[in-house]
């Protein structure tokens, strides 16, 4: 495994860090596969854990919280996130702040979270959604201010809306925010197009998520895919999306090298950016966490095969079945 610094936070995480959401709010989740792929990552080098309230009422923090427990001479990284109080995702710019992150909401759940964990300090705590016409609310620097100086967290960051990347500029030029949470993959390009450069000018740790598109660019999925009730990737890869995204996978397949898989060069893309600190995968079963960690192997793209890549970039906006 190897490591990047985390923008300013100054902590050194595994590039390839673990998703909880999956193990957590998806309807197929089994508690002993999560546990146990846990326990493989972290004995694989990972070291970074990204978990939220919201996966499961705090069942992903909780899972999470066993594994810190079961390791304490390991140095793990745990981010997790406070769920907006309105329950809107993405965040909808006609709302005030208030609407979905209070004070006391926020530090409530913040001590939720914590205790979930079984810390006593949050390592990143993430605001789940955001909207940047927040960015100068007083409310929004207490709180942050309040988080930290009581110990409750040590470093603070925002989740990004999905296809949204410049709406967190305005936040991190505040000098409130820490990391940042982006979907960025061989699709979604956008945030090299500002986000990345205001993330290097102050030193802001990026996160980069859904690397795969939701599985997408893992390479199975087919015009006949179907996902269980209740799993969002049934919504997602709906009627509107699904023909297209295949069509685009299949382009993309002619494109993969030998010995290499179609996740694989998908990752190394990713991490061919060195404004990414960590790269945050849904690993559910050991099996994941193997055929991901050993993409490690994998080190470097030619750099003729990251230029056509460049040109699979798939610019969309938000739309009802993205949210």
């Amino acid at each position: 495994m190897h490591y990047r610094r985390l923008g300013r936070t100054g902590a050194r995480v595994s590039e390839i860090g673990l998703g909880l959401w999956g193990m957590g709010g998806w309807p197929d989740a089994d508690d002993r596969e999560s546990a146990a792929a846990l326990q493989l990552s972290a004995d694989l080098g990972c070291t970074f854990y990204d978990s939220a309230w919201a996966y499961g009422r705090g069942k992903s923090d909780r899972l999470l919280g066993d594994l810190l427990a079961a390791r304490p001479q390991q140095r793990l990284f745990a981010a997790t996130k406070v769920p907006p109080r309105n329950g809107k995702w993405p965040a909808d710019p006609r709302d005030p702040y208030e609407a979905a992150f209070p004070h006391d909401h926020v530090i409530d759940y913040a001590q939720r979270c914590r205790d979930a964990l079984r810390l006593e300090s949050i390592d990143l705590l993430q605001f789940h959604v955001w909207d940047d016409g927040w960015a100068a609310h007083p409310q929004f620097a207490a709180t942050v201010a309040q988080l930290k100086d009581s110990g409750l967290i040590r470093h603070f960051g925002l989740s990004l809306n999905r296809w949204e990347p410049g709406n967190g500029i305005r936040a991190i030029r505040t000098g409130l925010v820490d990391a940042v949470q982006v979907i960025y993959n061989v699709f979604e390009q956008a945030p090299e197009d500002a986000l990345f450069g205001a993330c290097r000018e102050h030193d802001i740790g990026v996160i980069a998520r859904v690397p795969l598109d939701e599985g997408s660019l893992a390479g199975g999925l087919t015009l006949q895919t179907r996902f269980p009730e209740g799993d969002w990737r049934a919504h997602y890869f709906g009627p509107e999306n699904l023909a297209a995204t295949v069509e685009r996978v299949e382009r993309l397949k002619e494109l993969v090298p030998a010995g290499v898989t179609l996740a694989e060069m998908a990752l190394r893309f990713i991490l061919s950016n060195d404004t990414v600190s960590t790269v945050i995968v849904g690993m559910r079963q050991e099996r994941h966490v193997r055929a991901n960690l050993a993409g490690e192997a994998v080190r470097t793209l030619p750099a003729a095969l990251i230029a056509q890549l460049r040109r699979h970039r798939w610019d969309r906006a938000p739309t009802p079945w993205s949210d």
